[in-house]
Parts: C-alpha cells; structure tokens; sequence
C-alpha cells in the first residue's frame, strides 16, 4: 500500500481534520485531544494552533522557561503524549512525524495539556496492519523498520515517543551524527545509551520505558495502551525523581535553539529551491510532479520532513548536516 489514504487526501485538500477531535473538549480541556488544522498556502503552524484554540506554544519552549523542572514532569508529560497517540490509534490513525515541533500547549497556563499537531503525513490502518507506506518522517525520530523499508504501523509513533522521553529527560536525542548515513545506521541498530553523569540521576524505572519503546523489533515494542500501565507513569508519585534537573534545561535551551536555527536556514534553502524550480530562466512556471502524477510535499519545520522514497534532492543532500 502506496497510495495516499482518504486520511491524508482530505488533509491536503485543505479540510479540517476533526474525526479525532473529543465532543466535549470544550468542557474539559484536560482531555488529550489531538489539534484539529487545516493546510493552505501561506498559514504557519503557530496560525493554525490558534485558529484551533490552542495558544500554548511548544512543549518543550515552555519547559526551559519554567523555574522547576524534574523527571516527574518529563513523566506527565510523556503521559499526556502517550494518551493523545493511544487515542489515535484506537482509532486506527498512525502519526508518523511526531518530534518536538508537533507538540504543543493548550494555553499559556501552568499545567496546560499537552497537544499533538500536523497530521500532514498521518495515515490510516486496519489493527494492526502492518504495511510499505512510503517513507515519512523526520530523520532523527525515524524508526528502524521505515529506514529499512519495512512494512510498519502504529509502533513506529511509539519508537518517536521513545527519542521524545530521551530528550526529555536530559536535553539531547539518543541518535544524532552529522552523517546522515551514520544516523540511520544508529538508529537501524537502535545503538544508543546512557551516558554519565546525566544520566546517574534518572531513575531505572525511567530507563526501562526507554528501552521498551526504542526496541528495534516492532513486534516486541511496548505499546502506547501498555506504556501508559508502566511504573514509572502510573506510579509517578512513588517511583519518578522529583529532583530539579537543571543541566536537562540548560540543555533543552541549547537543543530549542539549534532546532530553531535549523529551521530558519532550511526555510530559506527551501524557499530559493522552490521559487527556482517553479519558474524558469524566463518567468514561466514549472511544476515538478513525481511519476504517479502527485506533486512532492516537503516541510520547511525546524527538523525537516522527508517524505517518499523519491525526495532525494538538491535540499536533502544539502541539508543532511543539519539534521
């Protein structure tokens, strides 16, 4: 299966996406609903989020700005976003480019809930199917299954939780390379690990739901209903630290800013691309489309999304750096 789902066709037809939205979110805020938006040419995400009632900003913006911050925190947090894709996989709805960008606060307010946004690449599945469909994502939360071409599904959101958690429990990801080959070889071998001394103060219990969710297996991958039942977030009250973890903010701050960096360089990369792949030495236009017919969808957000085996590029080989 290659084909684009009616999941996705409606989203780039420009109509709301709302199948997944809670009736009573109105009345109960706290409900982890997932944000309804809507893509025409020219809105941001930050336009969207608002026009759908959420004006929180990013989750993880809004983690470096508070005054404490500890591993009981990363824990609800982790919670609220489980919930959101347990929620959208009961409804057979796979994400597909979860990743800091895509996670965001209902409001300004201290303990708003946490939302998930962008369904630009989700997909729709039967169970658990497991199918090809298409390689989507952003590379460093990528799961091992998609960059070996593997048929996937819903674990694959699960593995991008696990990159969340790790970040947000110390501030960087547990794959990263300059090399875009050497990242995916990480991943592909789901070689990563806890380093001292950040890592001497997170609990066991902490380490253990890292390590079910960054399982390579699919099969053997804890689940987002299973996930929820663990220790370490149903029993945050007796088992999570609540020490005040300072360096994961200060790294947090120096991650935010790179991403934020990243984003603004690429912006511009895809925009000189774009302006001189549509019009020619002449001013006449030209659309490039892919051999079905269907144009190539790209994102310009702070970590860039690939989408399809074909989008190999002047911008994806130029930008393999700054992933």
């Amino acid at each position: 299966m290659t084909g684009k789902s009616s999941f996705e066709s409606r989203y780039e037809e420009g109509e709301w996406v709302n199948q997944l939205e809670r009736p009573d979110w109105d009345s109960n805020p706290d409900l982890p609903v997932i944000i309804r938006t809507v893509q025409h040419e020219g809105d941001t995400l930050d336009h969207l989020a608002t026009e759908a009632g959420v004006t929180g900003g990013e989750l993880f913006e809004d983690i470096v700005a508070r005054e404490f911050y500890s591993e009981a925190d990363a824990s609800h947090c982790i919670q609220q976003i489980l919930e959101s894709v347990n929620h959208c996989h009961t409804n057979g709805v796979v994400h597909r480019d979860l990743k800091p960008e895509n996670l965001l606060l209902a409001s300004k307010q201290k303990g708003a809930a946490v939302k998930l946004a962008d369904f630009g690449l989700a997909i729709e599945v039967q169970g658990e199917q497991q199918a090809w469909f298409g390689f989507a994502g952003t590379p460093g939360y990528l799961s091992p299954e998609v960059l070996k071409k593997e048929p996937y599904g819903k674990p694959v959101d699960i593995w991008a939780c696990g990159v969340i958690l790790y970040i947000l429990l110390v501030g960087y990801p547990p794959f990263w390379d300059e090399d875009q080959h050497r990242l995916y070889a990480q991943i592909k071998a789901g070689a990563y690990d806890y380093p001292s001394p950040e890592w001497d103060t997170v609990t066991p219990e902490a380490k253990n739901l890292i390590n079910q969710m960054l399982t390579v297996n699919p099969s053997k991958r804890i689940t987002a209903s299973e996930a929820l039942k663990h220790p370490w977030i149903c029993q945050r009250e007796r088992v999570a630290s609540v020490v005040h973890r300072q360096e994961t903010v200060d790294c947090l701050k120096k991650f935010n800013a790179r991403r934020k960096l990243k984003g603004a360089i690429l912006t511009t990369m895809l925009a000189t691309r774009n302006f001189s792949s549509k019009y020619d030495g002449h001013g006449r236009s030209i659309i490039t489309k892919k051999s079905d017919g269907s144009q190539v969808k790209e994102s310009t957000d702070s970590s860039t999304t690939l989408e399809d085996d074909d989008v190999k590029g002047n911008v994806r080989s130029n930008v393999c750096s700054l992933l």
